[in-house]
């Protein structure tokens, strides 16, 4: 099984996978980003884009990579990872249903105001211009598709734990 949790940028993916994993048997982490990395690293590059995801092959890389980490392991993988465009989501739910791998699609959700507050005081990487210009594209897919499409946890009142917890309840309760 795949527990994909999505939403903008700075609301607490990692964080939330991470504890996640802790409170399932048998899972695992599987940052989709780090993909996009690996197409981000060749050389000579690839054609120019804002995003990795507007790369063709990093969709059905990120099926492959799922998929083939699922039949070595087994267990649960849980994937923090932000996917706001419909038709490439729908391209990764569909390629993990060719395989037979159910997903649990959660999405982490806060307020506008709360969302700011957290990327320009986040003490890590600090204020981000990248995570900044991510918050319209997430406002309009949670409107138009996304929170229709997963379970939302709206984390504008809790901590990382609670929001874990509230996945990792819900996962095993099936």
């Amino acid at each position: 099984m795949i527990v994909w949790i999505n939403g903008t940028h700075g609301v607490g993916k990692t964080t939330t996978s991470a504890l996640v994993q802790q409170m399932l048997p048998d899972a695992r982490v599987l940052d989709a980003e780090k993909v996009g990395e690996v197409l981000m690293d060749i050389r000579p590059g690839l054609p120019a884009t804002d995003d990795f995801q507007h790369w063709a092959p990093w969709r059905p890389l990120v099926v492959e990579t799922a998929r083939r980490v699922l039949q070595y392991t087994g267990g649960i993988l849980v994937m923090p990872m932000t996917v706001l465009v419909e038709r490439y989501w729908r391209e990764i739910s569909d390629g993990l249903a060719v395989h037979d791998i159910p997903v649990r699609h959660f999405v982490l959700h806060a307020d506008q105001e709360t969302i700011r507050d957290r990327i320009q005081n986040d003490p890590v990487l600090g204020p981000s211009t990248f995570r900044f210009s991510r918050l319209e594209p997430y406002a309009e897919a949670a409107r138009t598709w996304l929170h229709a499409e997963a379970e939302v946890v709206d984390t504008t009142h809790i901590d990382p734990t609670q929001a874990a917890q509230r996945i990792a309840a819900a996962v095993r309760a099936g």
